[in-house]
């Protein structure tokens, strides 16, 4: 079951530029990390608790984000949404007619993580996330 919007991953050339705009313009400020499993390097910011908006620069050219950036340029990227178990959704999904980048979760950066593929769902690519403990 989806529970929240977890984060909303826009992607990025430039992540220093981008950080110092979207600091600017939200009034947030941004803590930097590297996703190495992800190939990407994150600025994230936090609203309260409940969402984040990570903007991802790719860390070289054989990254999804890389590959997004060079045929859509920059933009929204990803939607993800937290649930409880991440497999057991991509299954419900899958059985509901979803067509599923991965077919099991695998790790992500917050934790389990699994895609659904954007021809599925409106052209929009949807994530599942099932944080570790404590993220």
């Amino acid at each position: 079951m989806i529970k929240r919007v977890h984060h909303i991953g826009i992607a990025v050339k430039n992540l220093k530029e981008s950080t110092a705009l979207f600091e600017k313009l939200l009034g947030v400020n941004a803590h930097i990390t590297a996703a190495p499993c992800q190939k990407v390097t994150e600025a994230v910011f936090k609203f309260g608790e409940e969402v984040e908006l990570n903007l991802l620069e790719p860390t070289g050219p054989d990254s999804a984000v890389a590959k997004f950036l060079e045929k859509r340029g920059e933009g929204l990227h990803h939607v993800a949404f937290e649930v409880d178990d991440v497999d057991r959704e991509l299954k419900a999904m899958e059985a509901k007619g979803v067509r599923l980048i991965d077919k099991e979760g695998r790790e992500g950066v917050a934790g389990q993580i699994g895609f659904l593929h954007p021809g599925s769902v409106n052209g929009v690519l949807v994530e599942l996330v099932q944080p570790r403990k404590g993220h």
